[in-house]
């Protein structure tokens, strides 16, 4: 069997296509994700912060002063970006748990079907 009828054989079969729509959702779903965790989990954490935008959160590491983590990245300043690791952080949390929960509920699923 040549190569090409090998591939073709492979990309046909189930779970490859299963797989290729899993990574197509899984990508939508980040940024569904994404968007929760940044327009509507983490404004409220930075109002009880003190700042009106907690991605803004950032230590300043050249020294001078700047008026947010935008006009620190323009003029090329070094900054360790916290708000934006936190975001980061949550999104992977709230994702992993996400994924927790589908997986567990497959598994339920195949163990309903298995008897």
């Amino acid at each position: 069997m040549g190569m090409m009828q090998e591939f073709k054989q492979f990309a046909v079969q189930g779970n490859a296509m299963d797989m290729a729509v899993g990574i197509i959702i899984g990508a939508g779903f980040g940024k569904i994700v994404n968007s929760l965790v940044a327009d509507i989990i983490m404004p409220p954490i930075g109002m009880l912060m003190g700042q009106a935008d907690f991605s803004n959160l950032y230590i300043n590491l050249s020294g001078k002063q700047y008026e947010s983590l935008a006009a620190a990245k323009a003029a090329g300043a070094a900054t360790m970006n916290i708000g934006v690791f936190i975001n980061t952080c949550l999104d992977f949390t709230i994702l992993a748990f996400v994924i927790f929960l589908m997986i567990k509920q497959m598994n339920r699923i195949r163990k309903q079907e298995a008897k």
